[in-house]
């Protein structure tokens, strides 16, 4: 746990944010605003749509990929990181050497009366665990059990989850009946490669195995030096038990990825210095044992204080919250949890989630992890290439060297016979931690080892070793790797509900519809600006044509999109309309504009217009989209006005 430093420096944090309810409340308004606006729907809806699969509408589309090119300028250009593209499908010998062959896992458990019913079981037990904490009645023993039982749904071993299961006699939320014991369901789709079919292949599960393929020749590209990160966007696919809440749990999905690979001896970091007074909300394992709440402190505190491993793993910490604020997520709703013991991958060092409050609770949405060198030495490993980083020392330095004796390695190839030579390089290809760790197990007695996927007994006495010391002017290492993987998905639906809200109806309005709006930030809208003439006349005036298509190619000139909506609805109706895309700003070209060639400049949140020269207006909505410039310094500056009703008030 954390050190004293950090826990004095800590103040406690709500596990359920103030104002949370308004998610679930807005929840229904907003899917129906997404559907009709179609930000996204349902893929292959037509033929009745397959759970776990979505398409984005234009709208949606603009603002995911805004999302993305704001996470590039973010990451990989403010950080220097080089981006590679590799395969949607990769072949068996990787992923099983990454481990996802035999482990990439999830525990179901289904129906025993009607087999069709299926659910994740981790999923199931949270469901369950959150209905008991609506009871009125609970004590606080209670509530801490189910709290801790919740928070430790995704860590319980096979058994562990069967035995909770029981004892809270869990049953098949629909029917009523008995569920099975849980067992185990491999999450990869697999694909054959090839007409023969002979070539095993699956759809990726995540892009991060396509960055360590490559480290080799990254690091080449890097001049050989360290520390450096790659990145990689792309969609990964997931054959997930039972898809639900929309976007947040697909079979197709897009993860934007970074391995930061680093000297695992100094984990330093050379920006930390200009983050490490930022506040952050932490929820550490032992409060989550505990039952307790999260806490709030400075990245720099939670480092030295032992909260948090490192400052590499600091620092991109503070830079994903940076992030997830600069694209609309609410600050306040943002918290890091930091992975229980049990949930922890057996060669991760630290790893904390970005968890965002969404009207599903809180989300996981960005996972920060220290893999240490597990990945790289396993493709070293299975593809019998070298992936060590080569350190040139200033100074020679003698250092001691672990090997079997030359007698030994005779020993191995008669004992083994035709398959002595292939163990003998197996033994003699092992890193001086494998072969210290070999050593110490046959102390213990005879060790089981599996070489080229096949199972050999290696005795005490078949195996001698020795130490000596050479002098090296190489230092070689496996790099460490930090890993911090967005779920670009999960991202959007957390900006979607944290910047949706609705209007209150005019009393003498028609509309029986909500008056949603969609506050996006002016780096994430979808469209930066809406052109609207303010009826039919003007639509049709030659003098709007020619002016309206000037100032359209000035838009796309600066890379501004926008959408023009000459339909003979009014103009209020429109101006809502484009409130519901999140369109930042209204161009209205009046009668006024055929004479003296002004319009009036519309904010989406105030509601409020300024009158300016239409040759002005496009580097000013290209800077307030950019924050360069801001919509309170810019209105009193032109004639403008906060009403409908009102005239045009003098600049200030």
């Amino acid at each position: 746990g954390g050190g004293a430093a950090a826990a004095a420096a800590a103040e406690p944090a709500p596990a359920r944010p103030a104002g949370a309810d308004r998610f679930a409340r807005s929840q229904k308004e907003l899917i129906e605003l997404c559907k009709r606006r179609f930000f996204y729907r349902p893929a292959f809806d037509i033929y009745g749509g397959v759970a776990g699969f979505f398409t984005y509408g234009p709208p949606g589309c603009a603002v995911k990929n805004n999302i993305i090119r704001q996470w590039r300028q973010h990451f990989v250009i403010e950080e220097n990181l080089l981006e590679v593209e590799d395969t949607c499908i990769m072949q068996h010998a990787v992923l099983k050497a990454s481990g996802h062959v035999d482990r990439f896992n999830d525990f179901m458990v289904k129906d025993v009366l009607d087999e069709s019913k299926f659910f994740r079981a981790d999923k199931l037990l949270e469901d369950v665990m959150d209905e008991k904490l609506k009871a009125a009645d609970l004590t606080e023993a209670q509530r801490a059990e189910y709290v801790s039982v919740r928070n430790q749904a995704d860590a319980y071993s096979q058994q562990e989850l069967g035995d909770v299961f029981k004892k809270y006699g869990i049953k098949s939320p629909e029917t009523g009946n008995d569920l099975s014991d849980p067992y185990e369901f491999n999450l990869m789709f697999p694909t054959p490669i090839g007409p023969g079919g002979y070539l095993q292949g699956y759809l990726r599960p995540e892009t991060a195995q396509g960055i360590f393929l490559n480290y080799k020749f990254c690091c080449e590209q890097n001049s050989n030096r360290l520390p450096f990160g790659v990145a990689q966007v792309g969609k990964s696919f997931r054959n997930e038990i039972a898809p639900r809440a929309g976007l947040t749990r697909q079979r197709e999905f897009t993860q934007a990825e970074i391995e930061y690979f680093v000297n695992p001896g100094n984990k330093a970091h050379p920006k930390f210095k200009g983050v490490e007074g930022i506040t952050l909300t932490l929820f550490h394992s032992n409060e989550q044992l505990a039952a307790k709440d999260p806490v709030r402190m400075t990245v720099g505190d939670a480092v030295r204080g032992g909260f948090i491993n490192n400052e590499t793993l600091g620092f991109f910490i503070v830079r994903t919250y940076l992030f997830l604020l600069s694209i609309g997520v609410d600050k306040d709703l943002v918290r890091f949890r930091q992975h229980l013991p049990t949930e922890m991958a057996h060669y991760a060092c630290d790893c904390w989630d970005a968890e965002i409050f969404t009207s599903y609770g809180w989300l996981e949405c960005v996972g920060i992890a220290d893999r240490s060198a597990f990945d790289l030495n396993a493709h070293s490993k299975a593809a019998k290439c070298d992936l060590q980083y080569k350190e040139t020392l200033d100074k020679p330095i003698q250092k001691e060297v672990l090997s079997i004796t030359k007698a030994s390695g005779i020993t191995v190839m008669k004992a083994f016979k035709k398959d002595g030579k292939m163990v003998k390089e197996w033994i003699e290809a092992l890193s001086q931690e494998e072969l210290q760790q070999l050593e110490a197990d046959l102390k213990q007695g005879h060790k089981e080892v599996t070489v080229d996927g096949r199972g050999f007994e290696l005795k005490p006495e078949q195996l001698v070793f020795e130490r000596k010391m050479e002098k090296q002017t190489v230092n070689s290492f496996t790099p460490g790797v930090i890993e911090p993987s967005f779920g670009i998905d999960r991202i959007f639906t957390a900006v979607m509900e944290h910047i949706y809200y609705a209007r209150p109806k005019e009393e003498d309005s028609e509309d029986k519809q909500t008056r949603g709006v969609l506050a996006f930030t002016g780096i994430s809208a979808p469209y930066k600006a809406a052109i609207l003439p303010l009826d039919q006349r003007i639509s049709r005036d030659e003098r709007y044509l020619t002016g309206v298509q000037c100032f359209r190619s000035e838009l796309s000139a600066l890379g501004l999109s926008y959408t023009m909506d000459e339909s003979g609805a009014t103009i209020g109706r429109r101006y809502s309309r484009n409130d519901e895309l999140g369109i930042p700003f209204a161009v209205t070209f009046d009668f006024t504009t055929l004479e003296d060639n002004t319009v009036t400049l519309r904010e989406r949140d105030t509601m409020w217009q300024i009158r300016l020269p239409l040759s002005k207006v496009a580097t000013l909505v290209r800077d307030m989209c950019a924050g360069e410039a801001s919509w309170d310094v810019v209105f009193p500056m032109w004639p403008h006005k906060k009403s409908s009703a009102e005239d045009f008030v003098p600049p200030q």
